[in-house]
């Protein structure tokens, strides 16, 4: 019997990737670096951090980095393996509990059906698995194997699941399966996670280069409570996709019929660079052993999100790490992780 744990039960550490594709933040390659190292800083305070890094000169390098910064290295275990990019997130393992033990589970990556080069990422389940010496299942359903992302799901560890229809039932646009409906999403769900209950958001945010991932629009921060981003700003875009997921979850039941406790989170303003709207979300936040990391945006909005989530979170720090260098790669402090349960 598997079962999915909640981010805020207690954790082995994160699985992160140290960036090495300066594609991914064009012309903010430099400072990406520091801001990662400052991240691993702050994780490895409470807790291990598996590093994967693409070759031995860049663990090298990595190593001399994080000892300019004071970073523990007995916390940080580094995994050798060449990726395209650096979202753990997505491409990396789901490790899940099965009768109790960890398991970790390969959802065959495809660069969010949008990208052509994926075939190093993909290769990042197995390699995590045997670095942490448990088995890995690849998921399948009806024979065929399973296209999914971590991004795209979020879960309460009782059997609610979280996620959008636009990421993941959109006929048209970045395809993961093909013909797909709700009813085999939820068996995929109830076989590999123990999900007996899928509350379906509609659209993502603007600039959401995942096309609708969950991490960007709502969180549980315990088992009963949802925090969800809402735009107050009547002339955004967001306005009324954002406004049309706070009513479903105002409606929506949990595992147990019981409704959940909402919580608004602000949206920041507009973040634009080189003409792009860039999907920058305070719900992407990091639920660590210790502390959650929220990524920050030089916003008035930023101490409001603080605020919030502080109240979500009594028994844990709540840091705000400054993230407008990595949002120029459309992703921030969740999308680049993975948690090992313990």
């Amino acid at each position: 019997m598997r079962r999915f744990p909640a981010e805020w039960e207690k954790q082995e550490g994160i699985l992160l990737c140290f960036p090495h594709n300066g594609n991914d933040w064009p012309g903010k390659y430099e400072a990406i670096q520091w801001a990662f190292v400052d991240f691993i800083k702050k994780i490895s305070t409470y807790e291990k951090v598996f590093l994967v890094v693409a070759s031995q000169n860049l663990e090298t390098k990595v190593s001399g980095m994080l000892s300019l910064a004071h970073v523990d290295l007995s916390k940080i275990a580094f995994i050798r393996q060449k990726t395209n990019r650096s979202w753990m997130r997505d491409s990396g393992p789901i490790i899940v509990k099965n009768n109790g033990q960890n398991e970790a589970l390969n959802f065959n990556f495809n660069g969010w059906a949008k990208y052509k080069n994926y075939q190093q990422d993909k290769l990042v389940p197995e390699t995590v698995s045997k670095f942490l010496k448990i088995p890995l299942t690849q998921v399948m359903y009806k024979g065929k194997p399973v296209v999914l992302e971590g991004g795209a799901l979020e879960v309460n560890g009782k059997g609610t699941l979280l996620t959008t229809e636009e990421c993941l039932l959109d006929p048209k646009i970045q395809v993961r399966n093909k013909n797909y409906t709700k009813a085999d999403y939820e068996a995929i769900f109830k076989e590999y996670f123990g999900v007996t209950n899928v509350i379906w958001l509609k659209d993502g945010i603007i600039g959401d280069d995942t096309h609708g991932h969950i991490d960007d629009l709502c969180r549980f921060t315990n088992e009963n409570t949802i925090v969800t981003v809402v735009e107050n700003d009547e002339n955004s875009p967001n306005y009324k996709p954002l406004q049309e997921n706070l009513t479903i979850l105002e409606n929506a039941v949990l595992e147990d019929g019981k409704s959940p406790r909402i919580i608004s989170l602000p949206m920041p303003k507009k973040i634009e660079f080189d003409g792009v709207n860039l999907p920058a979300s305070y719900a992407n936040f990091l639920i660590l052993n210790k502390y959650v990391l929220v990524p920050t945006f030089n916003d008035v909005n930023d101490s409001l999100a603080l605020n919030s989530l502080a109240k979500c979170f009594p028994n844990r720090e709540v840091i705000g790490i400054s993230a407008i260098d990595l949002i120029w790669g459309f992703g921030t402090l969740h999308c680049l992780s993975q948690q090992i349960p313990e």
